[in-house]
């Protein structure tokens, strides 16, 4: 699930072999506020960043699709008053390693599963945003035992990131359009990189909500830093075509608090503007409450869906009160 300008088009332009087109890394870092580190975990290299104390309780934050830890650097300033606070970037964003072909949500959560083991080293409360929101669940799941104490789900697209969901609405009735943009008219590891293209199509897109965003002259420094398979893995439907979401949510094993923001569904077409439907809120908390774990809801249809980069403190404040009356 995407956070930012990122889906497609018809009359795309053909995508030419890497040599042909020019291929390179587009990314171009920037410093940031916090120091930044790597973990050698096998098959990736995962960057990340740390903030408060060690004496702190750990907490994890998950990026989205197309974000990459910085998204959170204003919410970490706050956290890090009561945890000692991990933001990582995720394989195929930031200054990660990208895996062509390698994008789906067990290899993600299982990157997670050996940073909390050689670098966390202790229970740690998982928060992730969107598609992070997914992993956040996915190690609710399958983490070690006794990795987590608890997950936060923020504005997670439950579903509705599917091609074939058991509830509600699909990718191509949400955001997908927009990830199929990307697929093509970035390509695969930025193969194409016809960001003016993508531009264009956008304002004639069939999909009304690409039509209404902004898309700035130059790539941003978020979509610089990703690489646009991930978005065709969801588009095309092999990021959890090994992890359908109920099986997933059937099998959390620790407490969840699940935050749920702006949302519409269009009456006309039953598509979804945001990230999961109340329909299929509805269902999250079914499966959940049904694997034995308490959920605490918390309904927030003036939230943006990167609550922790739009209003942080908000973030901050939910996250952080919840998190304390946690077990030890």
């Amino acid at each position: 699930m995407a956070e930012s300008v990122s889906g497609q088009a018809y009359g795309a332009p053909v995508e030419k072999p890497a040599a042909e087109a020019g291929f390179h890394d587009p990314r171009s870092f920037v410093s940031h506020d916090f120091e930044e580190h790597t973990a050698d975990l096998g098959e990736v290299a995962m960057n990340y960043a740390v903030a408060g104390s060690p004496d702190s309780p750990a907490l994890l934050l998950i990026p989205g699709q197309t974000e990459s830890w910085w998204g959170f650097e204003k919410a970490m300033a706050l956290l890090a008053k009561d945890f000692h606070v991990y933001a990582v970037d995720l394989r195929g964003q930031g200054r990660s390693t990208w895996t062509p072909g390698r994008y789906t949500l067990d290899n993600m959560g299982n990157d997670l599963v050996r940073f909390i083991a050689t670098v966390i080293k202790r229970p740690v409360v998982t928060s992730g945003c969107s598609s992070g929101g997914l992993l956040s669940a996915w190690l609710s799941a399958f983490a070690l035992p006794g990795q987590l104490r608890g997950a936060v789900y923020e504005d997670p697209p439950f579903f509705s990131s599917e091609t074939r969901p058991l509830i509600g609405q699909s990718i191509k009735q949400s955001i997908g359009p927009l990830f199929q943009l990307n697929s093509v008219y970035l390509g695969d590891q930025w193969r194409v990189g016809d960001w003016e293209g993508m531009r264009k199509a956008a304002a004639t897109h069939w999909a009304p909500f690409l039509r209404m965003i902004p898309f700035p002259p130059e790539p941003p420094q978020n979509l610089k830093e990703y690489d646009p398979e991930w978005g065709r893995a969801f588009w095309e439907g092999t990021v959890a075509q090994s992890c359908p979401h109920e099986t997933l949510l059937a099998q959390v094993k620790v407490p969840v608090l699940f935050t749920h923001h702006a949302r519409h569904v269009f009456p006309e077409t039953g598509n979804l503007f945001g990230a999961i439907s109340d329909i299929q809120a509805a269902k999250v908390r079914e499966l959940v409450g049904a694997a034995g774990q308490p959920i605490e809801y918390v309904s927030l249809p003036d939230a943006a869906h990167a609550m922790h980069n739009a209003d942080p403190e908000r973030f901050a404040t939910i996250v952080g009160d919840w998190a304390k009356h946690l077990p030890a």
